[in-house]
């Protein structure tokens, strides 16, 4: 039984690798819009969630995070320390708590379905928005005398990035709703 184990915890350790890598790549392939890039990086959280699950999809996405602060270049704009007052860092926060609402919700059943991943991957968006939102507000008015005022922050960071997320998320439901089985078929 022991051995079982192992496996499994190697198994989801290797996954977990793998995401963290896609999320690197994911916030490589980014489209400039003004104020918040629009990247690739929710689709691989989102993902991490719904085929790792709660747990190891959040912590795919913290060891990006972590890889970040300590000064590997792997964020949109860059590493280090201070990244944490870039006004987008809120996002990475909520990529993180996203992946892991997302994975605990696809996950309630042993084959969700397509809806149940479409409505994990909604809640997983708006969680990233909210902290996303509030992060930018919050640095950019009290900490970095950036001033934004409510409607730019909601022009430049929901309305004009949220299109090309809805997208990222319908396409994560469907990618989740073809590779869960594969993925559980593997790791028996």
């Amino acid at each position: 039984m022991e051995i079982i184990k192992k496996k499994s915890s190697t198994q989801k350790m290797i996954w977990c690798a793998l995401f963290t890598v896609l999320i690197i790549v994911g916030a490589f392939i980014k489209i400039p819009i003004p104020m918040v890039p629009f990247t690739l990086q929710l689709l691989f959280t989102m993902m991490a969630g719904l085929i790792l699950g709660a747990k190891w999809g959040a912590i795919s996405v913290l060891v990006y995070i972590v890889m970040g602060l300590i000064g590997i270049p792997v964020f949109a704009s860059g590493g280090g320390i201070s990244y944490i007052f870039q006004p987008t860092f809120g996002y990475l926060i909520g990529f993180c708590i996203g992946s892991y609402a997302t994975g605990k919700i696809a996950n309630k059943v042993s084959e969700p379905s397509i809806k149940r991943l479409l409505a994990a991957n909604f809640v997983g968006l708006a969680i990233v928005y909210i902290f996303g939102m509030i992060y930018y507000y919050i640095i950019g008015n009290f900490v970095i005398n950036s001033h934004i005022g409510l409607w730019p922050l909601f022009l430049y960071c929901f309305i004009l990035a949220v299109p090309g997320d809805i997208v990222l998320c319908i396409l994560a439901a469907i990618l989740g709703k073809r590779l869960i089985p594969i993925i559980r078929r593997m790791e028996k």
